[in-house]
């Protein structure tokens, strides 16, 4: 349960956020002054408190400024009267939340207190989130091995602990969310949030709203007044991902929080201030996108202040085999299976692999054959057809055929009358293989997307185009 601290000398006001906060499910509890207010919060913990700026011996300002020096970590709201709001200005400086004034209204108080529960939580989560990124995707240890990943990650040091907004560009799969994580947890700002928010997922019509925010009444649906992602990441670090599918008309906006980092909810008219630091990524080439008048240009270069780009597996193959073990210890540490080795020839054969899918094929990749494997060892049997040919660069589903047909081609291989049909051998190798992973998954379509290492879409439209037939109890 919640638990509130109020703390104001007028008992009729304690009385009724007792009884207002108690019917929704908090603790509250209530003090006429500000010592006694500073006392409690030194003997147990509250998840908020709420305090009268004027109040006879020590005030608000008082409170706050020994909460500070006590080094209390507890979120705050102010209770000013209409003739004490430059005080309560200076007590948002001191590290309140916020304030209201009275006399005030109750839904309005509630709301504000939901938004320093949702600004509470979100620390929380960047905290556990923080320690789960260094336990288990620590940068060195997972992509250090190539020159190349060494030079990023001392560009990466270079450029942490500043403000300057940073523009991380590579392929899919290429860990850009980690390399913005890291910059944040190597920035000052990072005990402070780390909000991400993927612009290319949310519909466009709601995409301003999640940035910005929005108040009651703004458009249908809008019951509630709702902060965005900016004022969530103010103090600390917002990330941009696939910033090249953000709306033409929203790229303005956007570049107005840049040059000025102010802004308004959709519906308002109060000019909203944050500090954040802006990280922004994308896997398209903004250059073209900006000469195709897709991206707007003076938006491009306020992103591209620093420039951070990843190269693709594909080019440091050395960190190939650094993946794959470190993925096996973890698919067999979660399925409490005994540690598999990879034989010589297997591993030759996943190091030389083109990776088109980057650090994300090579994950479903391992975890196929983790689920797969019998024997101990992972050898060229266990590799999926397209990785066990040795394609090297090549990023389609299936294997490539010997460069002379069979003597006797299968009756089901459509042949052209003056030679092969390469299309049509290579579109019915793939339908076989996809008939052949949801017949393995049990007619689970993303367990056999993950076991062709295919994303969902991409093999859910494979199923369709190609006409295969799924298992009635699939998904």
């Amino acid at each position: 349960m919640p638990s509130i601290l109020v703390i104001d000398d007028e008992p009729s006001i304690r009385v009724l956020l007792n009884n207002f906060f108690g019917s929704h499910g908090f603790e509250v509890v209530g003090v006429g002054d500000g010592q006694a207010g500073i006392d409690l919060l030194k003997q147990r913990k509250f998840d908020l408190f709420l305090v009268d700026l004027v109040m006879p011996g020590m005030g608000g300002i008082d409170v706050l400024r020994e909460v500070k020096a006590l080094d209390i970590n507890v979120p705050s709201i102010v209770i000013t009267g209409a003739g004490t709001i430059p005080s309560a200005v200076e007590a948002v400086h001191l590290g309140a939340y916020d304030y209201i004034t009275k006399p005030f209204n109750l839904d309005a108080l509630m709301l504000t207190v939901n938004r320093a529960f949702d600004l509470v939580n979100l620390k929380k989560e960047n905290t556990t989130l923080k320690k789960q990124v260094k336990e288990k995707h620590d940068f060195k240890n997972l992509i250090m091995n190539s020159r190349r990943m060494h030079d990023l990650h001392r560009f990466i040091d270079k450029i942490s602990d500043t403000d300057s907004t940073v523009l991380i560009t590579g392929e899919s799969g290429t860990g850009k969310e980690l390399v913005a994580r890291m910059i944040h947890l190597n920035s000052s700002r990072a005990n402070d949030p780390f909000v991400p928010i993927n612009c290319g997922a949310i519909p466009k019509d709601l995409i301003e709203s999640e940035l910005f925010g929005h108040e009651k009444g703004a458009f249908t649906g809008a019951i509630n007044s709702r902060i965005g992602r900016f004022e969530l990441a103010n103090g600390g670090t917002i990330f941009l991902d696939e910033i090249g599918d953000l709306p033409f008309p929203l790229q303005v906006k956007l570049l107005r929080v840049i040059q000025e980092r102010e802004f308004e909810r959709v519906g308002g008219t109060r000019t909203i201030k944050v500090d954040v630091r802006i990280l922004a990524a994308t896997n398209r080439d903004l250059e073209i996108a900006v000469a195709d008048h897709s991206f707007r240009e003076d938006l491009y270069y306020r992103l591209n202040v620093i420039p951070v780009h990843i190269p693709p597996l594909r080019e440091r193959d050395d960190d190939v085999l650094l993946f794959v073990n470190h993925f096996i210890g973890e698919n067999c540490c979660r399925r409490r299976k005994p540690l598999v080795k990879v034989s010589r020839e297997a591993s030759d054969l996943l190091r030389n692999y083109g990776w088109p899918g980057n650090v994300r094929e090579v994950m479903n990749v391992v975890e196929r054959m983790i689920i797969l494997n019998e024997s101990g060892e992972i050898g060229v049997e266990d590799l999926p057809p397209r990785i066990a040919a040795g394609r090297g660069n090549a990023g389609v589903l299936h294997p490539v055929p010997a460069a002379a047909p069979p003597a006797e081609p299968p009756a089901d291989v459509p042949w052209m009358a003056s030679g092969v049909d390469m299309n049509g051998i290579l579109e019915a190798m793939e339908k076989k293989l996809i008939a052949q992973a949801l017949k393995q998954s049990g007619g689970v379509k993303n367990k056999a997307a993950g076991l062709l290492g295919l994303n969902r879409t991409t093999f859910l439209e494979k199923v369709k185009k190609m006409g295969v037939s799924v298992p009635t109890n699939g998904s």
